[in-house]
């Protein structure tokens, strides 16, 4: 298996300088801010936004999972790093980088983990904003790969962890359902929602 996963990525990670344009643009997108930031956003833009009260109250609601979940995948990744530590590729490989040289595990993707699980959290009750998250997330992913920062094994095991934590946290809230009402009533009062 490992050896599958180191020759997926050679390959893609070999493209890197045949299309200056291309490798220019993932740059941008493999950067620490620009889909993190724009991830943020969504969610603040989903905060506010719904046509009735009722639809925001489930667009704010998402967003809390989103937020819990992002923090739950941190502490499982932690976790799992505490337990095992996988070199990334440049330190092993001969590869052409794009990106800063991380020193933190590369297994599994913490980044990917975090799109992920806010793309299915704000699937989950907007499936057009969702599929939109769901795409970047999945070009954020390829643009790791490509730049020569991660394993595809890790992408996949990130990725995994978000989706799971995003639908067992949703699953949870909606078990526990008088306190996220709570907490929005709460907001309310404080005009945050």
């Amino acid at each position: 298996m490992e050896f599958i996963d180191i020759e997926i990525f050679l390959w893609i990670n070999s493209w890197v300088g045949k299309i200056y344009l291309f490798d220019e643009i993932v740059k941008i997108i493999v950067s620490d801010y620009l889909i993190p930031v724009g991830f943020s956003m969504a969610m603040v833009g989903l905060w506010f936004s719904g046509k009735t009260a009722r639809v925001r109250q489930e667009y704010q609601k998402a967003v809390i999972v989103g937020v819990g979940s992002v923090g739950i995948s941190n502490l499982i990744i932690a976790v799992i790093n505490n337990f095992y530590f996988r070199v990334r590729p440049f330190n092993d490989l001969d590869v052409s980088l794009l990106f800063y040289q991380p020193t933190d595990s590369s297994f599994p993707a913490n980044p990917v983990a975090m799109v992920f699980t806010v793309a299915i959290a704000i699937w989950i009750v907007n499936k057009r904003i969702g599929w939109v998250l769901i795409a970047i997330a999945v070009l954020f992913s390829f643009a790791r790969i490509y730049s020569g920062v991660f394993y595809p094994s890790d992408i996949l095991a990130g990725a995994l962890i978000g989706i799971f934590v995003a639908v067992i946290l949703t699953k949870v809230r909606k078990l526990i359902e008088p306190v996220p009402t709570f907490v929005l009533k709460l907001a309310r009062v404080f005009c945050l929602a």
